[in-house]
């Protein structure tokens, strides 16, 4: 754009037929900037910052992307270890420009050193992420205008210097070099006398990268350089198109665990949960000054919000490359952390799994009987349908806490809080006395009582408006103290879990108290001006509660209407949210299993776990 040519003068990006093009290694998004730059640009020379003693083990583990590779020096300093001269990526700014040249056809010159090596120095850039909102050219800038220390950058740079001296000034020539090399690298083009070429002796190897290292060694995880892959294959790049989208593949990653969490763990996240897990991410990327979380700020939020299984399948996802398949031949190169960078963050993560030694079952336990469905549906054809009895008493538990909790509630609408003087009416508050602390006076509250009981109890997991629970049913209890109930849920006996015993799930329920009363529901001409189940059973409820007040659970309230209805019933209803609710609880009530003759109680504990 004709707008941004001035900028980058001034930056110096572009001295006679050179061009210079700073990036910040080893992050997808300035791969991709290179990359459109370069098939825009189609120079004749590419030359670029890996080290030039090493250029054929380099130039070969470039050719073998997107296998991971790393080139090491053997020998020539005072470590016993070999040291990490370059690693090979497909994410890497540096690796994409060798790339790119041998597809353009462009003579490549290496201008880096292994006397002057780039890892492990601590190089700091601001997030790469932000070029999805800024030009190229706006982030140098910005780097220009407080260009953070970079130990070694000066030795680099004297290397990049000796290289670049070599080639001719008058060749398109591109170059690309890391920010804090570029920072120093024009003043010493700038002098006339040459630049003494750092010496190496020894040797160098190249090995692929052991798989299990590669989520310690890489800056940006194997599943985004994956997709990196893919993103750079398509036709968009050489259009100009924008940046990686590295948000909205890191929303894929978290969605892609989840499901391996529901598939191998049984485990679900609840709303709550990704709500907080966002407002976590959201402090630890603040914290770091950074646009977009990283790997480990993904796994640190899992671990903190769900557990350790959950941070577990999203490293997994993370770390295992599909393209990633070193020859068997190979010997693969396990690299260390420190190796390449110089501070690390560690999080441990203990994998919670069922221990074979619990597995085994004592000979007193029962054990689960064969599945036979088809012979079990051969069975089925009782007179009467029945509950199973330890699953009434759960519900029957769980209708009595609904009630205790509305008048709970009712309570706290009805209490009133007031300055000390000569009694404590029913007890000191202490949240009001804490917040207004600096009055010096204690704050007492004093509780309404609630006229009326509790009666009938409505809870709505599903509104249903697309008929996914169709088997309507009213059932009466067996004693004094199970409930009378009118529900809808999936047909039990499409999935049998033993002879003439079927598993269902609820979509709604309603029960009262006490039992014996309750008519069909769901055929009872009076409800059906009801627009969906939920209002059929909270019109029953309403008609058939004994008390004065009628608990409401479900995921939004009930129309207007119906507290209009109440009141002329002389009835009030309590609305509960669902979220409210424990998840774990309302996932174990929400399941039942429905028998199609009473003697199948005598088996059934067999076949229900």
């Amino acid at each position: 754009m004709p707008a941004e040519e001035p900028l980058a003068d001034l930056l110096g990006l572009r001295r006679g037929a050179w061009t210079f093009l700073p990036v910040a290694p080893r992050r997808i998004e300035f791969a991709a900037a290179i990359r459109q730059r370069l098939l825009a640009l189609r120079p004749a020379v590419v030359a670029v910052e890996l080290p030039r003693e090493a250029g054929g083990m380099v130039l070969e583990a470039i050719a073998a992307l997107p296998e991971f590779s790393a080139v090491l020096a053997v020998g020539g300093g005072e470590e016993e270890e070999d040291s990490v001269a370059a690693v090979i990526e497909p994410g890497d700014a540096l690796s994409e420009a060798v790339r790119t040249a041998r597809e353009l056809g462009a003579r490549i010159e290496l201008i880096g050193s292994a006397a002057a090596p780039l890892f492990p120095h601590a190089d700091a850039y601001p997030d790469p992420c932000a070029l999805e909102f800024i030009p190229y050219e706006k982030y140098i800038e910005q780097y220009f205008l407080t260009p953070p220390d970079s130990p070694g950058a000066g030795q680099r740079a004297l290397a990049a210097a000796a290289g670049l001296q070599r080639l001719d000034r008058s060749a398109s020539t591109a170059v690309v070099v890391t920010l804090p090399v570029f920072v120093r690298l024009l003043s010493l083009l700038a002098r006339e006398q040459r630049q003494a070429m750092p010496a190496w002796r020894g040797a160098f190897r190249r090995a692929p990268i052991a798989a299990g290292c590669l989520g310690d060694v890489t800056e940006d995880c194997p599943y985004l350089q994956e997709r990196y892959e893919d993103w750079r294959t398509q036709a968009g790049p050489e259009e100009g198109s924008g940046p990686p989208p590295r948000r909205m593949w890191l929303g894929e990653l978290w969605r892609e665990a989840q499901e391996n969490y529901l598939a191998i763990y049984r485990g679900e996240l609840a709303p709550w949960q990704r709500r907080q897990a966002s407002r976590f991410l959201e402090r630890l990327v603040r914290f770091d000054g950074a646009i977009a979380p990283s790997l480990f700020d993904l796994i640190a939020a899992a671990r903190g919000v769900v557990d350790d299984n959950f941070a577990y399948e999203i490293w997994r996802l993370g770390t295992t490359p599909r393209y990633h398949s070193p020859p068997p031949d190979s010997e693969p190169a396990r690299l260390r952390p420190e190796q390449v960078f110089a501070a690390t963050r560690r999080l441990r993560l203990r994998q919670r799994y069922e221990r074979e030694k619990r597995r085994l079952v004592p000979r007193a336990w029962k054990r689960r009987p064969p599945r036979d469905v088809r012979g079990w549906a051969a069975q089925l054809g009782g007179d009467a349908i029945c509950s199973y009895p330890p699953e009434d008493i759960v519900i029957e538990d769980y209708g009595r806490f609904l009630r205790q909790k509305a008048k709970t509630m009712l309570g706290e609408d009805r209490s009133r809080v007031e300055p000390f003087t000569t009694s404590v009416l029913d007890g000191i508050d202490l949240r009001e006395t804490i917040r207004r602390w600096h009055e010096g006076r204690l704050y007492v509250r004093e509780t309404e009582r609630v006229s009326g009981d509790t009666g009938a109890v409505v809870v709505i997991f599903d509104e249903d408006p697309e008929d996914r629970y169709p088997w309507l049913t009213t059932w009466l209890g067996e004693h004094s103290n199970e409930s009378d109930m009118a529900f809808y849920s999936t047909p039990p006996f499409d999935n049998l879990v033993g002879p003439g015993i079927g598993r269902a799930e609820y979509g709604g329920f309603m029960m009262t108290l006490p039992p014996g009363r309750l008519m069909d529901v769901w055929t009872d001409p009076d409800y059906d001006f009801a627009e969906s189940k939920p209002e059929r059973l909270l019109l029953a409820a309403l008609d058939y509660s004994l008390e004065r007040h009628v608990v409401y659970v479900g995921p939004k309230p009930p129309r207007a209407i119906f507290r209009q209805i109440a009141a002329r019933l002389g009835r009030q209803i309590v609305y509960i949210p669902l979220g409210a609710l424990s998840p774990e609880k309302l996932r174990k009530i929400r399941v039942l299993h429905v028998l199609d003759s009473h003697e199948r109680r005598r088996i059934a504990p067999r076949y229900i776990w």
